[in-house]
């Protein structure tokens, strides 16, 4: 089963073809030193004894690992994979997700609370929509201060266009400008606050969205916190 392709956007594809052939190029030329990086710190990791040399090999190597991953965010962000969507339920895919994060939500001292109402099925690629909720809820606790709340709601709505499920997820983090919340989705935004959205976490939420014919806006109620809203076509 196939979903159709989301609306076309000129402006929109030419940044995202651009992207796409910016980190094709640039995955070629990148890795190849990255690699040769990384396999030198294995080698000088095999013979050292000194813990804080250790440190730093280990640091390089991550940092090496850090700059391969951005180069595949960028090609997966620009060139997705086409979703292979299957029947789910997102009450149950918010559910799922949210507890893959309790532990790291109790040691930031945040609570996660949850009420996604009714059964909410929808189709989506079981993979990516998890990747969605994921980036989302990852965001929210690390914009959260400390004994932050986070809360998520789901329903279901109809107007014009057809029968939705909604699912909203809100923290209580430094609110967003409005020229944040119009950038949040781009990727390599200069001006993005830490702690909220830094990589390409909330700029691969929202590709997944389009290429699903979902929607997921943002915004900032009285500049306090964010509230996200993801609208996913229902399966009836």
């Amino acid at each position: 089963m196939s979903l159709p392709l989301p609306p076309t956007d000129p402006l929109r594809d030419a940044k995202l073809k651009a992207l796409g052939e910016f980190a094709a190029g640039a995955g070629h030329e990148i890795n190849n030193p990255v690699a040769t990086i990384s396999g030198y710190v294995q080698q000088l990791m095999r013979d050292e004894t000194d813990p804080d040399r250790i440190q730093m090999l280990l640091t390089i190597g991550a940092q090496a690992h850090r700059i391969r991953d951005m180069i595949g965010d960028a090609m997966l962000f620009a060139r997705p994979p086409q979703p292979r969507p299957q029947p789910q339920n997102l009450r149950q895919v918010a559910e799922e997700v949210v507890a893959k994060f309790e532990e790291e939500a109790k040691s930031r001292g945040c609570t996660v609370e949850i009420s996604p109402g009714e059964e909410l099925p929808i189709l989506a690629d079981p993979t990516q929509v998890r990747v969605l909720l994921s980036a989302l809820v990852r965001n929210a606790l690390e914009a959260s201060q400390a004994n932050g709340r986070i809360v998520l709601e789901g329903g279901q709505f109809v107007d014009g266009r057809g029968a939705f499920a909604r699912l909203t997820i809100a923290d209580d983090g430094r609110g967003l400008s409005p020229d944040e919340l119009e950038h949040l989705f781009d990727p390599f935004y200069s001006g993005r606050q830490a702690g909220r959205g830094l990589g390409f976490g909330l700029p691969k939420a929202w590709r997944i969205a389009t290429l699903h014919h979902a929607d997921l806006k943002v915004a900032s109620p009285e500049g306090r916190g964010a509230l996200f809203t993801l609208i996913w076509p229902l399966e009836t």
